[in-house]
C-alpha cells in the first residue's frame, strides 16, 4: 500500500520533533536511524524534508521569528515548531503548491496542536507567501 504524501509530511514532523527532544537532551542520534525508526521504507520526499528542514533549521527559525509579532519559534510547543519549520522549507525550497504546504500544515497544527499555534501557523505561512 502506498503511503500519501500527507502521510508522509506527517511522518517528517515526527521524525523533526524526535530529533528536536535528542538534541535538547543531548541524545547523540543519527538522521538516517531516526528516519528508519519511524518509516519501513526508503524515501526521498522525506529524506529530502528531514534533511533540508535540519541543515537550514537557523536560517527557517530567523524566518519564521521575522514573521510572529511579539514572539520567537522556540515559544510554540514542539510540534508547532516542526510543523513551521518543515512547511517553511518546503515552501522556500521545494516545489511543492503554496496552498498544499500551508494546508498541510494546518492539518497537522490541528491535530497536533493548540488553536492558537494553529493560528500562528497559519499567519506566518500566509504572509510568507505573501511577500
Amino acid at each position: 500500500m502506498a503511503i500519501t504524501r500527507s502521510e508522509l509530511r506527517e511522518k517528517v514532523m515526527t521524525i523533526l520533533y524526535q530529533i528536536e527532544l535528542y538534541a535538547k537532551n543531548k541524545i547523540e542520534y543519527n538522521i538516517d536511524d531516526v528516519i528508519h525508526e519511524n518509516l519501513d521504507i526508503d524515501n526521498e520526499f522525506v529524506k529530502d524534508m528531514v534533511y533540508g528542514t535540519t541543515t537550514y533549521m537557523n536560517d527557517i527559525d530567523k524566518l519564521a521569528n521575522s514573521y510572529l509579532n511579539d514572539w520567537t519559534i522556540d515559544r510554540l510547543d514542539s510540534m508547532g515548531r516542526s510543523i513551521l519549520r518543515m512547511a517553511i522549507y518546503e515552501l522556500k525550497y521545494m516545489d511543492t503548491p503554496d496552498l498544499v504546504v500551508i494546508n498541510e500544515a494546518i492539518e497537522l497544527a490541528k491535530k497536533y496542536s493548540d488553536d492558537n499555534v494553529r493560528k500562528m501557523i497559519n499567519a506566518v505561512l500566509d504572509k510568507l507567501v505573501n511577500e
